[in-house]
């Protein structure tokens, strides 16, 4: 455990500021600092949590508040398969700790380590990568809500979220395909923006993915390709 916490530190500067926008895109968003604290207790996961804060301040559907998550937490259900044979002797409660503690991090982290470690120290290794990113997560959210209170109205906060996801989407643009999703989605999104109950994010995300999974299928029949 000590050692998957050791080897989380170097992280943790990341994970951080990341927390700290969090905190103060709920507040920003009319949310008590105490629900935008518990929301990252029991969620615990960054891109989706600011998702469902800026779909709740719009005033989305709850419907469409929980199938926007479902969909960038997909994710997290093929890190799960990876990981699911290290895991396998578990026992359900333990598989269900494994789980709720599951983030890039943790997955990253324990999955280039697991080749080396014998069976029974792969979950105490795990844990411990989740025993050192929680509180991390969790303490950085309250401190950007107990800022965020304070934070003057003028200052315009609520430009941090799209700023975060336009950082993150520019960081993971590295192929043509990619490119084709990002900008379909993009589009698609802002035309579709004055849907009913906000579904003009959903109808942007299912029109990007078809469209990196259209441009990827040509890709790789250029000659060449594999």
């Amino acid at each position: 455990m000590l050692d998957g916490a050791r080897t989380t530190l170097p992280l943790l500067p990341g994970v951080a500021p990341f927390g700290v926008i969090a905190g103060i895109a709920a507040v920003d968003s009319g949310l008590p600092a105490w629900i935008a604290v518990t929301m990252s207790g029991l969620i615990f996961a960054g891109a989706s949590q600011l998702a469902a804060i800026s779909l709740m301040s719009a005033g989305a559907a709850p419907l469409v508040v929980l199938a926007t998550i479902m969909v960038i937490n997909l994710r997290f259900a093929m890190y799960s398969a990876s990981l699911a044979p290290h895991f396998a002797h578990l026992g359900p409660l333990q598989k269900l700790l494994a789980g709720y503690l599951l983030v890039d991090q943790s997955y990253a982290l324990s999955i280039v380590r697991y080749g080396a470690l014998p069976a029974e120290a792969k979950l105490p290794f795990y844990l411990g990568i989740g025993a050192a990113i929680w509180p991390a997560w969790v303490g950085a959210t309250l401190v950007g809500a107990l800022v965020g209170a304070g934070v003057p109205d003028a200052w315009s906060l609520e430009f941090t979220m799209p700023l975060v996801f336009l950082s993150m989407l520019v960081a993971s643009v590295r192929d043509r395909p990619m490119l084709a999703a990002a900008v379909v989605g993009g589009v698609v999104t802002t035309l579709a923006y004055d849907m009913p109950l906000k579904l003009g994010i959903i109808t942007g995300a299912l029109s990007g993915i078809a469209a990196g999974v259209l441009a990827g299928a040509l890709y790789r029949r250029r000659p060449g390709k594999p």
